[in-house]
């Protein structure tokens, strides 16, 4: 096996995650957030079982031990449920790009809870590279008001609260999920061990849809068979190829290498912004996104 091979799988995940990001985005405007995580849940999952049938004869993970399934269940309900729904909502609200931006907060996450839980290292350099990183997105999210807002105050966001608040949400439900992957995986094969993570994450949502009465709401939005098919890409790039690939990473590298470099999304969904969503990127946001991930890579040193 590559020597490198663990890192090759995380920078195979970024991509597959801005695939993800930039999917989600247009399909969570169209039929809301809240129905994309449950349709790409169930897309997912149909898409490990069938795997896992080819592959290893059963529908179902039937070989993993207890300790994989609690750490695992535990890990998709933090991950995909809890995170995801604030991720995805955060595109809608600020975009991919910025939510992205602010998911690198994931990997310093990851390496604190992968410290407490796991024993992992921490460079004495770790507090320098979170200043970094959080420097790098605050350059991007903050602003001065302009020569008309005279009674505004110095600094203001950029971006809307709610919508940072949710990428926030949504770094944290990443790193801390990726930890609990790990501890949760061992040896045990990472596609039957996203299977079990997404298993956990649609008895999760299928609880919230219920809690909040979306049912209804849901139903309406499968009449959508093109925004239903850009959901199915995202989800073959996502919780499929994307989370499990994650996870082999993790398995073949140490969580804050990995980390480190799924981080990069930022830097690749920049010109995919600029050509499919005519957005304009400053100089100081590209600046930004690279002074984040480089506080992200030193974090690790």
């Amino acid at each position: 096996m590559h020597p490198h091979i663990g890192q090759i799988a995380a920078l195979a995940t970024a991509f597959c995650w801005t695939v993800t990001g930039v999917t989600y985005q247009i399909a969570g405007r169209k039929i809301g957030s809240v129905n994309v995580n449950m349709i790409r849940m169930v897309i997912a999952l149909v898409l490990l079982s069938s795997y896992s049938f080819f592959a290893y004869g059963s529908f179902l993970p039937t070989s993993a031990s207890l300790h994989n399934i609690v750490w695992l269940s535990l890990s998709g309900l933090v991950g995909f449920v809890i995170g995801d729904l604030c991720l995805f909502q955060a595109y809608v609200l600020i975009g991919a790009r910025i939510s992205m931006l602010v998911m690198t907060l994931s990997s310093p996450i990851a390496a604190i809870f992968g410290w407490l839980i796991m024993g992992e290292t921490m460079s004495p350099l770790s507090l320098v590279g979170m200043a970094l990183t959080l420097g790098g997105i605050a350059l991007v999210i903050l602003e001065r008001p302009t020569a008309e807002e005279e009674g505004a105050s110095r600094i203001g966001l950029k971006y809307p609260t709610k919508g940072l608040l949710l990428a926030l949400g949504g770094a944290f439900g990443q790193g801390f999920g990726l930890v609990l992957s790990k501890y949760g995986i061992g040896n045990f094969n990472p596609i039957q061990g996203t299977q079990i993570r997404a298993i956990a994450a649609l008895v999760g949502f299928t609880i919230f849809f219920f809690a909040i009465r979306q049912w209804g709401i849901f139903f309406k939005s499968l009449n959508r068979p093109k925004v239903i098919s850009v959901v199915a890409i995202g989800s073959i790039f996502g919780p499929f190829l994307g989370v499990s690939l994650s996870l082999f990473a993790v398995q073949h590298a140490t969580t804050g290498v990995a980390s480190t470099i799924m981080s990069i999304m930022p830097i690749i969904i920049i010109p995919v912004s600029v050509v499919m969503f005519k957005e304009k990127v400053t100089v100081k946001e590209i600046i930004g996104a690279v002074i984040a991930i480089a506080g992200v890579a030193l974090f690790f040193l």
